[in-house]
């Protein structure tokens, strides 16, 4: 059976050699290319392909965001992350959105022919360096995948739209945090365009769909 794939990456060159490679490999067939998630969620509904090769940070729709909203609306598409992002935060972002494999961007055309084949068939795949390091942060009795959404968002980000999750005004974000309304403002511009939210109202339902706001 032929593996049907759809390559999403916002650099042009990497994502032209990337179906170039995977269009070569047997039993593997591009389908199809986006430059960023939104439009990667939109091909993933018209094509349907058996795998979406997915890079993390993207203009319009971040990576994590596109696999999620992919996953959710198509169970039987697997997404296989293919990034640059080695991060804690990033892997865990991923897996918790519904990846089922998470390969850099290091890895050569074997590995990346093997991972195709494996989330194809239901298995999760991860490359040698970021399943050593999952084993052992599993090991260690955390739980990972809850850890870190929105991994575009920096700590103090997150914190800020944890509290906006919560209830809580700008002024009274800034209290708590010690801190000027101005600088709370400008967090706040920043988290909203980083998530591509129209305003405090999606905000708040995305970071409570995420888990914060608790």
């Amino acid at each position: 059976m032929t593996v049907r794939v759809l390559v999403v990456d916002d650099h042009p060159l990497y994502r032209e050699g990337l179906v170039t490679a995977i269009s070569t490999m047997a039993g593997k067939e591009v389908v199809g290319e986006a430059a960023d998630g939104a439009e990667a969620v939109r091909l993933a509904a018209e094509l349907v392909p058996d795998v979406v090769v997915m890079d993390l940070h993207m203009p319009v729709l971040n990576g994590v965001d596109a696999t999620r909203q992919v996953t959710t609306d198509h169970p039987s598409i697997a997404v296989l992350v293919l990034t640059m992002l080695e991060n804690d935060e990033s892997v865990f972002a991923a897996v918790r959105a519904g990846a089922r494999g998470y390969l850099l961007k290091g890895a050569d055309r074997a590995e990346i022919g093997r991972a195709l084949d494996g989330v194809s068939h239901g298995e999760v795949v991860f490359s040698a360096a970021i399943a050593t390091r999952v084993l052992s942060y599993f090991a260690a009795g955390r739980s990972g995948p809850e850890l870190a959404p929105f991994p575009e968002l920096t700590d103090r980000e997150r914190e800020i739209l944890d509290l906006v999750a919560r209830g809580l005004t700008n002024a009274a974000i800034a209290r708590q945090l010690v801190v000027s309304d101005k600088t709370v403002r400008n967090h706040v511009s920043n988290v909203f365009a980083k998530l591509h939210v129209a305003g405090r109202a999606e905000a708040v339902a995305r970071a409570r769909d995420a888990g914060l706001g608790q």
